[in-house]
């Protein structure tokens, strides 16, 4: 298992994590098969999405904002409850097919770490199960 450390810079954020992911295969010699990404915070989360055009994860951030506002009628004392609303439609973990130290994404794919309360120093967890093709 594998620990990597992620800051972020604002609020509401996604930070593409596919370099970082594979310099880890590379330097645990993950080879070939899948690599377990879990972020252990509940107010962040973890998604896999379009890579090509910031457009898309500005436009997701932005929808997130409409539904969910940061002010609203929580009941959760610490001020971010919409911080947890979020991470909970993101999700806490993906899984990514390895081959040769690659990560086999899609085209257009890349690896998301999304933060909902930051600015934070924050862990991404990382477990790799080889395969034998």
């Amino acid at each position: 298992m594998v620990t990597l450390d992620v800051r972020t810079q604002h609020r509401d954020q996604f930070i593409k994590l596919d370099s970082l992911l594979e310099n880890a295969c590379l330097a645990q010699q993950w080879n070939d098969g899948l690599l377990f990404v879990f972020v252990p915070h509940t107010t962040a989360g973890i998604t896999i999405n379009e890579n090509a055009d910031p457009d898309v994860t500005s436009d997701i951030l932005q929808v997130l904002d409409r539904l969910i506002p940061w002010t609203g009628p929580y009941a959760h004392a610490e001020g971010n409850t919409a911080a947890h609303v979020k991470a909970c439609l993101m999700g806490s973990s993906v899984t990514v097919p390895v081959a040769s130290g690659k990560l086999r994404l899609g085209t257009w794919q890349s690896v998301f770490f999304c933060e909902f309360d930051g600015p934070r120093n924050r862990k991404v967890i990382l477990r790799f199960l080889a395969t034998a093709d």
